[in-house]
């Protein structure tokens, strides 16, 4: 049985609608990441859920219970929101054993539990302090930890990290999985992030223009996306997109690049004469100074060094610039002018050009 059920919920406000009768389920222990980019109703679809906003139409389930109506204080979820919403009267101690408080838990039950959950998350140094004390990466982990410390079934987390340090923020997305995963919680983690997505989710809801365009495992997503639009989503640097309208020769589908004939798999055979985005992450593209089969001329304009990789700035002779990305610094061996670049032809994500959704290769 889901632990949430999310059936065709909307909701609009005065500036319009935010969300187009979305569904969505997550099982228990699981992790449901919900992303997309600001402003697309992630943090209104988590506060529909809490209950702090009434549905216009469609209902929720909690663990097998209608709540579409119910008060939020019954509808047994924990919840950490942008806004930390800490009691400014309160110290960080007082504020996350709030929730163990209300249920009038023993005081030695609470003491420990609230000294657990702040070493976790590495606030135990703060917890006497008062919110006005606090960094706004500390009042975020203090807001979390609230959220945490009760074992909620339910936990909404919208960005928790958003506000925290780099440094912080990379450590937490190695540890906020098992984290997540050894309180059993069924979490509903919002994020614009998709580095994080990738990180935390069991499954992404790719939200996009007030409705899930695409539900589907980190995997799946990053290798398979539903539309145009996802594969843009996913990936640093982004997705090189190439329009094109491949023809057969000799059975194979081609297309052409820079002046030159590039070839697809022969699984693509069917889109010939079809209107398409070809897209082509930057990590399937190599850049070499002399040609090889199925290369292409191109000038290398500019190199970016990252540390652990390299951008690439490409330009074809018809004008088409494209990223390419190598792992490590390869700024001292590279020089600026002609090469030839290759891509990966089995990487290669095909899309209709009026719709944007992605086509699907026939099985050989």
């Amino acid at each position: 049985m889901a632990q949430v059920e999310i059936r065709k919920v909307s909701k609009s406000f005065k500036t319009g609608d935010v969300l187009k009768g979305v569904s969505l389920t997550a099982g228990e222990g699981e992790i449901v990441v919900i992303f997309g980019p600001s402003g697309t109703g992630k943090t209104v679809l988590l506060r529909l859920v809490a209950g702090v906003e009434e549905v216009d139409s469609g209902s929720i389930s909690l663990m097998g219970r209608d709540v579409t109506d119910a008060a939020p204080e019954t509808r047994g979820v924990g919840m950490a929101f942008q806004n930390f919403a800490l009691f400014p009267h309160m110290s960080a101690y007082d504020n996350i054993a709030s929730a163990l408080t209300a249920r009038e838990s023993a005081a030695d039950k609470i003491r420990s539990k609230v000294e657990g959950v702040g070493k976790l998350l590495k606030i135990s140094h703060v917890l006497q302090h008062a919110p006005r004390e606090l960094s706004n990466g500390q009042k975020q982990r203090t807001a979390l930890a609230r959220a945490l410390v009760s074992d909620p079934r339910i936990l909404l987390l919208d960005d928790p990290l958003r506000n925290v340090d780099a440094k912080l923020r990379y450590e937490m997305r190695l540890e906020l999985p098992s984290l997540l995963k050894n309180a059993g919680s069924t979490v509903l983690y919002v994020t614009q992030d998709y580095k994080e997505a990738m990180a935390l989710g069991d499954r992404i809801a790719v939200l996009l223009d007030g409705d899930f365009v695409q539900v589907a495992t980190p995997a799946e997503v990053y290798l398979q996306p539903a539309t145009l639009g996802v594969a843009r989503l996913f990936g640093d640097p982004t997705l090189n997109v190439i329009d094109a309208e491949p023809s057969l020769r000799e059975g194979q589908p081609v297309f052409n690049l820079g002046g030159v004939s590039l070839s697809l798999p022969a699984r693509y055979a069917h889109v010939a004469g079809k209107a398409c985005k070809l897209g082509i992450r930057p990590e399937a593209l190599a850049v070499d100074e002399t040609p090889s089969a199925e290369s292409f001329p191109v000038e290398l304009v500019a190199i970016t060094p990252l540390n652990e990789k390299s951008v690439l700035l490409l330009r074809t002779a018809d004008g088409h610039e494209l990223l390419a990305a190598e792992p490590g610094n390869e700024e001292v061996s590279r020089r600026h002018g002609p090469a030839f670049a290759r891509f990966d032809r089995d990487a290669v994500l095909v899309f209709d050009a009026a719709s944007g959704r992605r086509i699907s290769p026939t099985s050989n």
